[in-house]
């Protein structure tokens, strides 16, 4: 381990264990793909051990099945177990991909709400996410996974201390500066998290119906043309209208070409702005790059923009007692 991960982690472990009377226990899940390296996966456990964590690991390699972390019932079964351990505190999906939206119909959201755990992951676990509050109204965390957070040979210090500030605290401030937002003053529920997965989740039941929110998006690979037609779809099923505020994450990972003939993503958000009433911000440093914010998922915030620079403000949310 490198001396700056070293530090990090040091520093981390220091500030949890000032702050909470006992370290924090964290269930490592699968509900989606599997770690293709399973190095990796105790590399990871042990970053989040030094840093003060116990950890419970429910993902296994033998269990791979397909493309997916294990079989639908046994990845259903891997969140009922960190659901309903009494040592655990926070339940952290191992890493995304795709397979969480066949588990929806099975799933006992009551049961994962009750639990009073924190739920934490980004990418396909917004599909779970999303399901928890349509049905139950939970707040959970589009937050670091395992895999790549919590792995990589030089770790994020800015993810992994928001994270922890985050997870540690009843409020939460993310600030940004971009040059052309909309100045914006508006308070509601923030909600949202991966674009694919939002749009995907229309028409269904797990999609959540709210009125007056603070919605955010973000995604990876996707071209301008994909990610205005997703937000398209959104906008024709109604819901960009309902809400107060759009605020864009991280688009990275797409390849424009010569066909493109100029359209990039600041043309496709300019199409956008003119087309859509809702305010539309970008700049928020959240997704699937290497450093990322955390937000609590269906909590009450507040977004103020002026000048280009932004602050949301999010509190109220269920996070790690003292």
């Amino acid at each position: 381990m490198s001396t700056e991960n070293t530090n990090l982690n040091q520093t981390i472990r220091a500030d949890l264990l000032t702050k909470l009377k006992r370290p924090p226990s964290i269930a490592i899940v699968s509900p989606s793909g599997y770690a293709p390296d399973s190095d990796a996966v105790i590399r990871g456990m042990q970053t989040l051990q030094a840093q003060g964590c116990t950890v419970r690991n429910l993902t296994d390699p033998s269990y791979r099945h397909h493309r997916f972390g294990a079989t639908d019932d046994q990845r259903i079964a891997q969140l009922y177990a960190a659901a309903t351990d009494p040592e655990v505190d926070i339940v952290m999906a191992l890493r995304g991909g795709y397979g969480l939206t066949r588990l929806l119909p099975d799933l006992d959201f009551s049961l994962l709400a009750r639990s009073g755990k924190l739920f934490v992951g980004h990418s396909d676990f917004t599909a779970l996410q999303m399901a928890l509050l349509a049905s139950q109204g939970m707040v959970t965390f589009s937050a670091p996974m395992l895999c790549d957070d919590f792995v990589r040979e030089e770790l994020s210090a800015f993810s992994l201390t928001n994270f922890w500030q985050c997870l540690s605290s009843p409020k939460h401030v993310v600030r940004g500066k971009v040059v052309g937002n909309p100045d914006v003053d508006v308070q509601g529920t923030l909600w949202g998290g991966n674009l694919a997965m939002l749009t995907h989740l229309v028409g269904s039941p797990w999609l959540p119906k709210i009125e007056g929110g603070i919605l955010f998006v973000e995604d990876v690979n996707e071209h301008p043309y994909r990610v205005e037609r997703m937000l398209l779809q959104l906008h024709h099923a109604g819901v960009l209208e309902r809400q107060q505020a759009i605020v864009l994450g991280d688009f990275s990972g797409y390849r424009l070409t010569d066909y493109d003939n100029g359209y990039d993503f600041e043309q496709m958000l300019i199409w956008l702005r003119s087309h859509v009433a809702t305010p539309i911000l970008s700049g928020l440093q959240i997704g699937h790059g290497r450093d990322k914010v955390t937000l609590p998922v269906g909590a009450p915030a507040s977004l103020h923009s002026a000048g280009g620079d932004f602050s949301l403000t999010v509190q109220d949310y269920p996070h790690l007692k003292p």
